[in-house]
This record gives C-alpha cells, sequence and structure tokens, in this order.
C-alpha cells in the first residue's frame, strides 16, 4: 500500500509505545479484532523493533514505525516486518532514505513552510504533528486553502473526544492517537477493553 492507501484504512491509527514484547502480539490482535488495522510502533523503547517483528505475525496487521528519525531507523525497522514508517518531522534526507528502500513515508509537518519543503520532495500526505500544540483543527482549515492537493494525518493531544474535530475536515484522512490502547490496560491485559476502544472509532467518520 502507498501511504494515502494507509490513512484510508481506519479513522485512527493507533501510536503505541510497547516496552513489554510478551504483549505486542496480544495488542495488535486487540487492535486488529476491533478494526484498527494499521499499526505505528514507535521507536520510544528498546523493545520496539522486537515488538515490530512480534505484531507484524498477526493476520490482517499492517506494522509500521514511528518516531522515525534517520534512515537506519527505516531500515533497522523495515528488516523486523514494517511496512511504512512515520516521522515527527521531514528533512530530505529522510525522505529520499526511504524512497531508496521503498518505505512509504508519512512524514511530519507542523508549518506551512514543513509543508513546501515536503512536497518539494514529492510527499503530500502528511502527518501534522504536534496537532493540539500547534494550532489544532483551525490550523488545518487554514492549510486547505494554498495547499489543496495535500492530506493529513494529525496526531498529538487527539482523543475520542476532539477526533471528530479533525476528521471532519475535508484534507483529514485519519488521525494518530495513543487513547485507543492506553497503558493502564496495556498493563493489565485488557484485550477486550481494548478491542471496544477500537471498534468505536469507526463512527468517529459519521
Amino acid at each position: 500500500m502507498n501511504v494515502r492507501e494507509l490513512m484510508l484504512v481506519a479513522p485512527v491509527i493507533p501510536v503505541l509505545v510497547i516496552d513489554d514484547v510478551a504483549k505486542a502480539k496480544p495488542l495488535a490482535e486487540a487492535l486488529v479484532a476491533g478494526g484498527l488495522r494499521v499499526l505505528e510502533v514507535t521507536l520510544r523503547t528498546p523493545q520496539a523493533l522486537d515488538a515490530m517483528r512480534a505484531m507484524s505475525d498477526v493476520e490482517g496487521a499492517i506494522v509500521g514505525v514511528g518516531t522515525a528519525l534517520d534512515g537506519d531507523d527505516l531500515k533497522r525497522a523495515q528488516d523486523q516486518g514494517a511496512t511504512f514508517a512515520v516521522s515527527p518531522g521531514f528533512t530530505p534526507e529522510l525522505g529520499r532514505a526511504a524512497n531508496s528502500i521503498n518505505m512509504p513515508l508519512l512524514p511530519g509537518i507542523m508549518t506551512p513552510a514543513d509543508i513546501m519543503r515536503a512536497r518539494d520532495e514529492g510527499f503530500t500526505e502528511l502527518k501534522f504533528f504536534p496537532a493540539a500544540q500547534a494550532g489544532g483543527p483551525s490550523l488545518l482549515k487554514g492549510f486547505a486553502g494554498p495547499f489543496v492537493d495535500t492530506v493529513f494525518c494529525p496526531t498529538g493531544g487527539i482523543n475520542a473526544n476532539n477526533a471528530k474535530d479533525y476528521l471532519s475536515l475535508d484534507p483529514v484522512l485519519c488521525v494518530g492517537g495513543s487513547w485507543v490502547a492506553p497503558k493502564a490496560m496495556v498493563d493489565a491485559a485488557d484485550w477486550a477493553g481494548i478491542t471496544k476502544l477500537a471498534a468505536a472509532c469507526e463512527s468517529l467518520r459519521s
């Protein structure tokens, strides 16, 4: 899948911080059962790469790497089964590294200049980050005018209560969020509860 296709799979891409590899596979199974198949595993813990490998074995799961900062991050994640990447920002070097290994990349942006730099390198599917802190839905509305062919996945400060505010905007194809896999529920192995949270996301597009 290319990035735009990935963004259309479900309204929410779970942003996952995994510190126990044993919980990676059941977490992926719970999210997929609730309809969230595109999973972003952030490189914020030493266990992240092993978690990607475990989650890649789950039928229906589309596993990607988050918090990717350079080409080495992309390659290490790809070797562990990641099929796409998400970054907090964008550099031409990162974009070229992703293209060189055929890794679909959803790069982060926060300003009009960021968007223009990404577009110069051929990227028109972008992560708006940190969304709440940067200006939220109102700033995205401003972006829609000059950047008519650019679409966004806002991430950062998004939850079940405000996700609709973003998803109601035409340029927003999906949002990223961690509320569908709260740490307390993961620690408690409450997989049924996580599946319920994931399933509730389908109503966010209505």
